[in-house]
């Protein structure tokens, strides 16, 4: 019975690695990505710089542009500049930060910027958890997906009985066990994370999923739910929507406060620095409220929809956010643990290093499978073809795109008209590109040649920024040119290693064909 049970996970877990394998490994690099998806924000829009204003300060910047050109409408927005976004971006009316009507300002002179259009670092974080399809059938495929990942995992422990012993053994350059390895000891080595970032990934979207009990309670009305869970936000979200249609309310007028002494009072609630956006409703008048909302994620408790609400002419605090309902409180914990938006940096490049881990578990599965089935004197050649070509497009070819998509944004002119289009065609086309060249080319050369592009790219990508661009270095761009460049000689290291792996298995099947001659040797 227990060979029995052994077995079929044995066949469920290669079969349900391989089939959405390909799928996970693009989910979990451009959600290893988007881990600085701001930083990558940053550095593909090398006309903003860090200034290093308070957001106090830049809060009145801000005001004082607004005030001087848009003191008729009714509704401001302000995007503050922040530890991971140095951007003073302001709007009128219901726009947003990255959309149409957004004007960037200098934080310290309020002068406006112009940067280039980009899909930037935003581009990973979407296509993580949608794959570039349409929202709604998105996020329901990568639900598959992240499904098929937990079988994965459970089958993968019942299997692996010895697991803490198979995560001390690594028998460099044996080929099939090599990869075998090297495949258990990263899954072994992070499984908690595989289970928490797989599990929690299918909370977020929990209403989606399973509308069961909203459609039971609530007549299928999932905004009338959310209002109810969130009340501060449902009642922020009521603010904002006040004045819309851009007419003037009746109220008299009155001056409004320093928009810096709201963001310094909100700083003693949430903590220095914390203030990610102010919203001013009525500007100019006397019920101009002023609503600050933190950071997204500044706590483990992701906070997305809380704000403090003051008076905007006298001051007047009107709502501070109330402590979350147990309910409410999990479901945000399970959200924080995901987003990884606590804990600061350091926190950041572990998940960073757990998701390139993760990477290599999902790389070298797919890998084993393709050599185990090389071996076997019944497999379809055809097939074989199929998912070797497969393994190298999705794994060297989507690094190599993604690579080139940061060469893109340098080269593509900055004036260029629908610039974040040609980025996408960008990525895609070499994405694509890379699929045919594993096609046509034997799987050894393929992995070679593609690797050998990414890793040339990655490690000469600070060559190209100081070429192409004349910003100041700051600390995070030095940051993310060196793990660039560092990913690149690690990409370059395993294609040095490729021919001796070969060489190996070469030799090792040479002495399975002359036993004799291998124990002479």
């Amino acid at each position: 019975m227990k060979g029995s049970l052994t077995q079929s996970m044995s066949w469920l877990h290669t079969w349900c690695g391989l089939l959405i394998g390909w799928m996970l490994f693009a989910i979990f690099l451009t959600g290893t990505l988007a881990v600085f998806d701001k930083e990558i924000n940053w550095w593909m829009q090398p006309e903003l710089t860090d200034q290093a204003q308070p957001a106090a300060e830049a809060a009145n910047a801000a005001q004082r542009w607004l005030a001087e050109r848009h003191a008729d409408e009714t509704n401001w927005n302000i995007s503050l500049p922040t530890a991971r976004v140095p951007d003073l971006a302001v709007s009128v009316g219901e726009r947003r930060r990255g959309g149409e009507g957004v004007t960037h300002l200098d934080p310290l002179t309020g002068e406006t910027i112009e940067p280039r259009k980009t899909i930037g670092g935003n581009f990973f974080f979407h296509f993580h958890y949608t794959l570039h399809l349409p929202r709604t059938l998105g996020v329901w495929v990568v639900g598959f997906a992240a499904m098929a990942m937990l079988v994965a995992l459970l089958s993968g422990i019942i299997i692996h009985k010895k697991i803490f012993k198979e995560f001390f053994t690594f028998r460099p350059a044996k080929g099939q066990r090599s990869w075998l390895d090297a495949h258990n000891a990263s899954a072994v080595l992070l499984l908690p994370f595989h289970l928490m970032i797989t599990y929690t990934g299918l909370a977020i979207f929990f209403v989606l999923y399973m509308p069961a009990a909203v459609d039971a309670l609530y007549d299928g009305d999932a905004q009338a739910f959310f209002n109810e869970a969130q009340p501060a936000w449902a009642a922020q979200q009521a603010l904002r929507g006040e004045g819309r249609g851009g007419e003037r309310v009746s109220a008299p007028t009155a001056a409004l406060l320093p928009l810096g002494d709201f963001v310094s009072r909100a700083e003693d609630h949430y903590g220095a620095g914390m203030i990610g956006s102010l919203a001013v409703l009525n500007p100019g008048r006397s019920d101009a409220k002023v609503l600050a909302r933190p950071v997204l994620g500044n706590r483990i408790e992701l906070n997305k929809g809380d704000g403090i609400i003051f008076n905007g002419a006298n001051g007047e605090l009107l709502q501070a956010p109330e402590p979350s309902r147990t309910s409410q409180l999990t479901q945000r914990v399970i959200a924080g643990l995901h987003f990884a938006q606590f804990g600061g940096y350091p926190m950041r490049w572990l998940y960073f290093i757990c998701g390139l881990i993760s990477c290599a578990m999902i790389g070298t599965g797919l890998v084993l499978y393709a050599v185990k089935q090389r071996k076997q004197a019944k497999a379809n050649p055809q097939f074989l073809r199929v998912v070797e070509s497969l393994n190298v497009a999705v794994i060297a070819g989507l690094s190599l795109a993604c690579v080139a998509l940061l060469w893109g944004n340098r080269l593509l002119p900055a004036e260029l008209a629908g610039r974040q289009d040609w980025e996408l065609r960008l990525f895609f086309g070499i994405w694509a590109l890379g699929w045919l060249h594993a096609w046509l080319r034997k799987p050894l050369f393929a992995w070679r040649e593609q690797l050998s592009a990414a890793a040339l790219m990655a490690f000469t990508l600070p060559v190209l920024d100081l070429w192409t661009t004349h910003a100041s270095l700051d600390a995070m761009r030095l940051s993310l040119l060196g793990s660039v460049a560092l990913i690149g000689l690690l990409l370059g290291w395993t294609v040095w290693k490729i021919p001796t792996v070969v060489a190996a298995r070469k030799a090792r099947s040479a002495r399975l064909d002359h036993p004799v001659a291998g124990a002479s040797s």
